[in-house]
């Protein structure tokens, strides 16, 4: 069902190319939301108004700047602070309605985006947003903002601004797609009488300046952020608005790490807990509240792709850098077992980054439009059946996939020396996979026990918070665990997670240094794509180069999103197809 539905809103999407309307603008075709919406549909204009929320956060902060990659920033900055011209609608693919823009207009080759302004928009601080501070945002980000931004709005060839209150982006017509006026209608606001005075690339605390709902108004450093929704919100009567962000107060609490936080939350410090450990899950809510009815549990079913939870191996690094040994990697990894004595069988093998939904191509034949994007660089194993998650008997000692293991190293020049594997130089093969969560680490030293049965010796090493980005910023591991989210709507962003030049951009998401001509293309032909066909061929593609590549060893999903919650918390009856938004829950003393 949810890939009928998926394919039921890509295909609303490439109607073909009409203008977009001024009620909002849409990756193709019209928007789902006429000009007349009064809400998005998983807000409730009934919400009641008030209260105070605290979330629990891990590790540390020392900026207050989320667009600079130095530091380590405090969380939800971005979507509380500041605000963009356009909103986005979570109950489509990707379609975008109007918020500090009253009006936007791109033609049918999306060559050029014009926005007016509302002339009600208003920062905080009570000064207008104005066309001029669209222009800085688009020049200071362009030039000295984060990697992603930097790749985004250097693609602008230039703007022009006839007044105060419409502003048009015009892009080169050589690197042009379809999806660019979206991400520049995304593109978060700068007060330039704020901000030309600010080093914008520092880790700073201080205090940040947007037009969006809230305002910080304290911090401990490290510690805690408290949010203030801001009486003087401009935006608080407008459609996109209604039903959301409800609650005055919101309090960011951060904890060392997961299990002080939890104790949090069951103490009663914590209102809300979005749960990712699943014994946790099965068995840890045994406790005074959970058992009396104050605190419940509830999956909230997602409309999404699976995306991929996996470990990533850096192929920057000599000894994964053979597509032998990545393979292998794979291949030793026992789900079965995992899945049945870590997870107690809650979680499903992910084969694919499109998991669930038409874009997959887990299982299927190469369609001919795929083959015409990714040419020869495939194998035709790959292209006939694409990846398949290797399947073991669950004890965690498979004979015959160490079998098949060994196989594939002594075909590539590695020997097995006793207990250690060696090389063709003769180097032991030691890999180390950098954690920074207690059920990450668990998992890491099962896998260290299935990786020596051939010889590959694996340490384990737990961080903290800020050490992890630090590292990750860089490059500098073997191994990660990391979650790739995946929307309904794939576009430039996959550049930036797998394309060639975010492999040298350090801060960018492509921290398996994947350099392949084959998704590449993919990427070019998904931003590109005029039809659904098309646009599911390409996603397809990508895919099948990414998961057939070994980059990862895939790890598991669940098509559902668990979280508990105290019961003064509620939320609207329906939930987005991206799962909760949190900025649609309010609080009732009276529960």
């Amino acid at each position: 069902m949810r890939t009928t539905f998926l394919f039921a809103l890509l295909s609303m999407a490439f109607l073909g190319g009409l203008p977009a309307h001024a009620e909002g603008l849409a990756m193709h075709g019209p928007p789902k939301l006429g000009v007349d919406f009064t809400s998005f549909p998983y807000a409730d204009v009934r919400a009641l108004k008030g209260g105070r929320l605290v979330q629990a956060q891990y590790g540390n902060f020392d900026s207050l700047n989320p667009f600079s990659v130095r530091g380590n920033v405090a969380r939800n900055l971005r979507e509380r602070v500041f605000e963009s011209l356009l909103e986005r609608n979570y109950d489509e693919a990707f379609s975008l309605y109007p918020l500090l823009a009253e009006e936007v207009f791109t033609p049918p080759d999306r060559s050029f985006v014009r926005f007016t302004l509302n002339p009600k928009a208003r920062f905080s601080d009570g000064q207008p947003v104005t066309t001029e501070d669209v222009a800085f945002t688009w020049e200071i980000l362009k030039n000295k903002g984060r990697p992603n931004h930097r790749y985004y709005y250097g693609r602008v060839t230039h703007i022009e601004r006839p007044n105060d209150t419409t502003i048009t982006f015009h892009f080169d017509p050589k690197t042009a797609d379809r999806e660019m006026a979206l991400i520049i209608g995304l593109m978060p606001i700068l007060p330039k009488h704020v901000y030309a005075a600010r080093d914008i690339q520092a880790a700073t605390l201080q205090f940040p300046i947007g037009s969006g709902p809230y305002i910080v108004e304290e911090i401990t450093p490290g510690a805690q952020v408290r949010f203030q929704f801001n009486p003087d919100y401009w935006g608080a009567d407008l459609p996109v608005t209604q039903g959301r962000h409800n609650i005055i107060t919101l309090v960011d609490d951060y904890y060392r790490d997961q299990s002080a936080a939890f104790e949090a939350f069951k103490s009663g410090l914590v209102d809300i807990w979005v749960e990712t450990d699943s014994q946790r899950w099965l068995g840890g809510y045994a406790f005074p509240a959970a058992r009396d009815g104050r605190v419940v549990k509830q999956e909230i079913q997602l409309g999404t792709p699976s995306g991929l939870r996996a470990i990533v191996m850096n192929t920057r690094r000599p000894a994964l850098a053979p597509s032998a040994v990545r393979q292998v990697m794979d291949l030793m990894f026992d789900f079965q077992w995992a899945n049945k004595i870590l997870y107690g069988g809650l979680f499903t093998r992910t084969d694919s980054y499109f998991g669930n939904t038409d874009l997959s191509a887990a299982g299927r034949a190469a369609l001919p439009a795929e083959r015409k994007i990714l040419g020869d660089r495939l194998s035709e194993p790959a292209l006939d059946i694409g990846y398949q998650p290797p399947v073991s008997d669950g004890s965690g000692r498979d004979r015959n996939l160490k079998r098949q293991a060994l196989l594939i190293l002594e075909a590539a020049g590695y020997q097995l020396d006793g207990k250690t594997l060696r090389a063709p130089n003769g180097a032991p093969v030691n890999l180390e996979l950098l954690v920074q969560r207690r059920e990450d680490e668990r998992l890491a030293l099962a896998y260290r026990r299935m990786l020596a049965q051939v010889g590959i010796t694996l340490s384990v090493r737990l961080v903290d918070a800020s050490q992890y980005q630090r590292r990750l910023q860089t490059f500098d591991f073997d191994m990660i665990i990391y979650n790739y989210y995946a929307s309904l709507s794939p576009g430039n962003e996959q550049a930036y997670y797998w394309g060639s030049a975010a492999a040298d951009t350090n801060g960018s998401r492509n921290y398996a240094g994947i350099k392949n001509p084959a998704v590449d293309a993919a990427i070019s032909a998904l931003t590109t794509a005029a039809t659904p066909d098309a646009f599911t061929a390409a996603a397809r593609a990508l895919d099948r180069a990414l998961m057939t590549g070994h980059y990862f060893v895939p790890l598991y999903h669940t098509s559902d999103q668990w979280v508990a919650r105290w019961t003064q918390l509620e939320h609207p009856y329906r939930h987005s197809l991206y799962g909760m938004r949190l900025e649609t829950w309010w609080l009732n003393q009276n529960n």
